[in-house]
């Protein structure tokens, strides 16, 4: 008496791809969370004093630059680095 168990292959010949999405997304969660906590540990370090400067980009993929000033208040934007070293300059010109 022969008790080899064996498995019928089932009708449907679809890859499982699951493991393979499950990896990608797992791999996306703790890139995002990695961003996520260096943003919030250079939040917690920063002085809250300094002169803060970003580059960001719009819907459109236009690529913009934003200075902030916490000491006076002041913020700039434009499209130009150059633009924002000068308002930073005039900023600090006595």
């Amino acid at each position: 008496m022969n008790n080899d168990i064996r498995c019928l292959p089932t009708e449907d010949t679809r890859i499982n791809c699951s493991p393979l999405l499950d990896k990608k997304i797992n791999t996306n969660f703790w890139k995002s969370l990695h961003i996520i906590w260096e943003s919030f540990v250079k939040k917690l370090l920063a002085d809250p004093n300094e002169l803060q400067v970003w580059q960001k980009v719009d819907r459109y993929g236009n690529i913009y630059w934003q200075a902030y000033d916490p000491a006076t208040g002041k913020s700039f934007s434009s499209g130009s680095q150059a633009d924002v070293c000068m308002w930073i300059e005039q900023l600090y010109r006595y």
